[in-house]
């Protein structure tokens, strides 16, 4: 049975189901899906899970993520982004890198921000961008973010590029706007690429390229994975010889949840296990509702709960 995660270097120009569909089809497997979206025009880290390893979703540690990002002064969208239209026009003050690392310093720190109007953020059951798309203003709550390091990596006459630590739930096209507004212009994000995204990181990423020279001989992806409408479709390679080329690329859910306290379960906590989907003991500091893995010897059999008279089982992997 084939479980675990694999980081998927993105492209641009197609969504995260896109690489969803991508990977089913080479997998032969259904039960995939991603950690969190990346924009269709943005690119870089989308970690997927595999097989048994979607249910551990929730558990992974994804509270920090870097981007790399170019702002776009003097111009705004009303996607914020380089994909919407454009709403305003200003004028672009002189820029010096010692005036911008100051506002990237002022925009550090705690705070709430409110969603985009072209997000997926639901609110009444319905994504902000199809209320948008329907020229219907719906705001949706604001919510607590954090920048824990803004930093400016390049600029020209009118745009920057910066580095984004923040946690997750943050939009960097809110962040754009907002480094806009604090020179006294507008700004939109015209390149967005995701580093990190907690453990998963860029440099453990396969590319669509390499994903197409799996999948046949060619490096056009567009042509081998994403073949339009009409098209004469690419002979791919056995399902087989495919999936032994992606496996060593893949995160084992040990790796991916290490930030877990674990516990190999003596005789008698795998019995009441098996019984009862409680333990007695777990590892030591676990306190009440932390989370822990459980082992039978080096094998992981799930996530566990802390309660104060028992431990419960939080999610069972499938063995076998």
């Amino acid at each position: 049975m084939i479980s675990g995660f694999l980081v998927v270097d993105k492209p641009a120009g197609i969504t995260s189901h896109d690489v969803v569909s991508v990977l089913r089809a080479m997998l032969g497997i259904k039960k995939i899906g991603h950690t969190g979206t990346l924009d269709p025009f943005a690119t870089g880290v989308l970690p997927m899970a595999v097989g048994s390893s979607t249910r551990l979703i929730q558990f992974l540690d994804e509270s920090e993520k870097i981007y790399e990002a170019r702002v776009q002064f003097g111009v705004s969208t009303d996607t914020g982004d380089l994909t919407g239209e454009i709403s305003e026009t200003r004028p672009v003050p002189a820029l010096s890198t010692d005036h911008l690392m100051d506002v990237a310093a002022s925009l550090e720190g705690q705070r709430m921000q409110t969603p985009p109007a072209y997000s997926a953020v639901k609110v009444r059951g319905k994504a902000l961008y199809k209320y948008a798309r329907e020229g219907k203003k719906v705001e949706a709550k604001a919510r607590p973010i954090s920048v824990h390091r803004m930093e400016v990596m390049g600029h020209g006459d009118d745009w920057v590029d910066l580095r984004v630590v923040c946690s997750r739930g943050t939009y960097v096209r809110v962040l754009a706007e907002e480094f806009g507004q604090a020179l006294g212009t507008c700004a939109h994000l015209v390149a967005l690429r995701r580093t990190a995204s907690g453990p998963f990181t860029l440099e453990a990423g396969v590319t669509f390229e390499t994903l197409s020279l799996m999948a046949s001989d060619s490096e056009d992806w567009r042509r081998v994975l994403r073949p339009r409408r009409g098209e004469e479709r690419v002979q791919w390679r056995s399902r087989e010889d495919m999936r032994t080329m992606l496996l060593p690329r893949f995160t084992v859910p040990d790796v991916a949840l290490s930030h877990l306290p674990r516990q190999m379960l003596s005789e008698d906590d795998l019995m009441m296990l098996r019984l009862r989907g409680r333990t007695a003991s777990g590892p030591q500091g676990v306190g009440e509702g932390d989370h822990w893995l459980a082992y039978e010897g080096e094998r992981l059999l799930g996530v566990m709960v802390g309660r104060e008279a028992e431990h419960r089982v939080a999610r069972m992997l499938a063995q076998g």
